[in-house]
């Protein structure tokens, strides 16, 4: 079990001052056998309402609507969890089930269904053809395939920052042979998903140590989440090349990246330019103290 602190803090600017609709946050992690929250704390630069709701598929969401107007908005979140790793070294050597065809029961799948079929279009059939070429023998034991497609995107393709929204096709991502982790991640599901797995796309952040050095850290992050018969949810990071790894903190799963977003809003008003910084710190509690 490690214990970490998570600084995660969102400032919005605008050259003029404007009024503020509802805001979705989707900043909190829920309680699981993998997450323990010890401590949780959310302050605003404005004050508002704030109202917390689990969503339809069980993420943490907090519906925050501030008051007044400002040139500006800040959101701080602070966490202190604890983490408890489950390493797929842990799990059954002898999973019977392989690349395909994967069978779910059936009561599984009247929940997976959603999660199965895919949420964009393939027309050039450029993801259908990568996803061939991944495909080495179809009696290959299943976590063997997913663990080598991570390893797969991770070795093969560029990571790149982005700083605009948005998340490109996995079509996008194949043309360019590069992407941020997001873009990466949306690959993965949406590939698997056409393969008849089920895979959700999943948020939160991403503890890199000192000696690490991931790619993603010091922002939120995203990954790819596979459902597995007797396994359950199962974590796949192709931006790093990890699986079910304790540095992976889990605040969010959803069907589509466009669900997924940290915080999400409306203004009121004109605001003119606007600018948009994030930062996460992710550390051993007692670190995270004596840099606070």
């Amino acid at each position: 079990m490690t214990r970490l602190g998570i600084l995660h803090e969102t400032r919005y600017a605008y050259a003029q001052p404007v009024g503020f609709g509802t805001h979705r946050l989707l900043i909190r992690p829920r309680d699981s056998h993998a997450i323990r929250i010890v401590e949780a704390s959310l302050q605003t630069s404005l004050p508002g309402e704030t109202r917390w709701t689990y969503d339809a598929v069980g993420n943490c969401v907090c519906w925050f609507t501030p008051r007044g107007e400002a040139d500006s908005l800040t959101i701080t979140s602070r966490l202190v969890i604890d983490r408890f790793p489950a390493p797929l070294s842990a799990m059954r050597p002898d999973d019977p089930h392989t690349v395909s065809p994967i069978v779910y029961a059936r009561e599984d799948r009247a929940v997976l269904n959603p999660f199965i079929s895919p949420a964009t279009d393939d027309d050039d059939r450029l993801l259908l053809r990568w996803l061939r070429e991944q495909m080495e023998r179809p009696d290959e034991p299943a976590i063997d395939f997913l663990l080598r497609m991570n390893r797969t995107i991770h070795d093969r393709f560029e990571y790149r920052e982005r700083p605009e929204a948005g998340t490109q096709s996995p079509a996008q991502t194949l043309a360019l042979g590069a992407g941020a982790c997001r873009d990466f991640a949306w690959l993965m599901v949406e590939a698997l998903r056409r393969l008849g797995y089920a895979a959700m796309f999943a948020t939160g952040y991403l503890y890199s140590g000192p000696t690490a050095a991931l790619r993603g850290a010091g922002a939120t992050h995203a990954w790819c989440e596979v459902f597995l018969p007797d396994l359950g949810w199962t974590e796949f990071d192709p931006t790093n090349g990890l699986a079910e790894s304790p540095d992976l903190i889990r605040v969010a799963a959803t069907r589509t990246p466009s669900e997924a977003q940290p915080i999400s809003g409306t203004l009121i008003g004109q605001p003119g330019s606007s600018s948009l910084s994030v930062s996460v710190d992710v550390r051993p509690l007692d670190a995270l103290d004596a840099a606070a």
